[in-house]
């Protein structure tokens, strides 16, 4: 039996050659597959059994092993798995898909004009009050605010159109009609139906109102002043349209124009028929703007771009900025003309306009019932 690597150079001939078979070069114990312990191991555990199986080793082997046990087909694919996270989380990170930062929302805007009345504010219950003025055939609450017909249009899909439509009107209800909002003890559900940035426009106005078109708490909700005016009835009748059109092709502008009719009374009223019999009506005419962009339609959010409001019965010279103030049974305004204006003032001044309610809109009882 020869070597692998052929005979060794030098070899002795002679009557060595009877025991060249016996005779093991290094060549050949490093192509042996079975190992024989040492006699130390055998000592040290004697479960040992006499050999043990070598890894293949050598070029042709295809299984060579590192320092620390890995082989190399290991090493490589941990590699693979290593530069495939870190390539996923880049691309991750560096997504040329992704969506372009959104721009900063365009403020809203607010056109407020208190109507003062030319007498004094009539009071009654609130279903008196009611059948005799031009609210008696409107819906109460959620119901007069009426959705038109979905269509799609050039550029959105007639869900998308729905979704407007739907976000509009979830506005118009939760800044218009929830007791909480008017009250004035409630913010949330009207602020978070606001884009990110509004709502930011939206905290410096409750945080500061002032008059100035801007920042007035009562372009984004119509709420009283707690401390002044209670609710005599929650339900308020509304009255109104819901149209809707293409801003350009990545927008859709919703309006939203209502009549909404408070039942009021004074705080310190107290309870009981006579609390009621001292309620009177205020009356608010709101058009509001809204603009949704796609991404407004995806996360149900909108902007409000401008609100004009006609309220009454108010005084000329009642700052709104904070909460109405409405005028209330058996009151009058203290002058019919508009509050004096500064001209040294800086910024608009809202209360420098002022118009007069009309005796037809206000509750009558030579007004037949409906």
């Amino acid at each position: 039996m020869d070597p692998p690597e052929g005979q060794p150079e030098g070899g002795s001939g002679g009557g060595e050659d009877d025991y060249r078979s016996l005779v093991f070069d290094e060549s050949f114990i490093q192509a042996a597959r079975l190992q024989e312990f040492s006699a130390q191991e055998r000592l040290d555990d004697e479960e040992h059994a006499a050999v043990r199986s070598r890894p293949p080793s050598g070029p042709d082997s295809g299984t060579s092993r590192s320092g620390f046990g890995f082989s190399r087909q290991g090493v490589v694919l941990v590699l693979l798995i290593v530069i495939a996270f870190g390539t996923a989380i880049y691309m991750g990170i560096r997504n040329p898909y992704q969506s372009a930062p959104r721009p900063s929302a365009e403020p809203m805007r607010l056109d407020l004009l208190p109507l003062a009345p030319r007498g004094a504010v009539p009071g009654a219950t609130p279903a008196d009050l009611y059948e005799h003025s031009p609210a008696a055939q409107f819906r109460t609450g959620a119901d007069g605010v009426t959705l038109p017909p979905a269509r799609r249009s050039k550029h959105f899909s007639e869900s998308q159109v729905l979704a407007a439509l739907t976000g509009a009107k979830d506005y118009v209800v939760e800044s218009s009609l929830d007791p909480d909002v008017l009250t004035g003890g409630a913010v949330r559900p009207v602020r978070i139906l606001l884009t990110p940035g509004q709502q930011r426009q939206f905290d410096r106005s409750l945080d500061s109102p002032r008059n100035d078109g801007r920042h007035l708490a009562t372009g984004w909700m119509v709420r009283f002043d707690p401390a002044k005016t209670a609710l005599a009835d929650p339900k308020v009748r509304v009255n109104g349209t819901l149209s809707v059109r293409e801003a350009g092709s990545n927008a859709l502008e919703v309006t939203a124009d209502h009549v909404f009719v408070y039942a009021v009374r004074p705080t310190d009223a107290g309870k009981g028929k006579h609390a009621e019999k001292g309620a009177s009506l205020f009356t608010v005419r709101r058009e509001v703007r809204f603009h949704f962009d796609r991404d407004d339609l995806r996360t149900h959010q909108l902007s409000v771009r401008q609100v004009s409001m006609r309220a009454g019965p108010m005084a000329c010279s009642a700052d709104p900025s904070d909460a109405l103030k409405p005028l209330l049974a058996g009151e009058r305004a203290k002058d019919d003309g508009p509050a004096g204006t500064d001209p040294y003032a800086r910024g608009r001044s809202m209360a420098s306009m002022c118009g007069v309610m009309a005796a037809s809109a206000q509750p009558s009882p030579d007004r037949p019932s409906r």
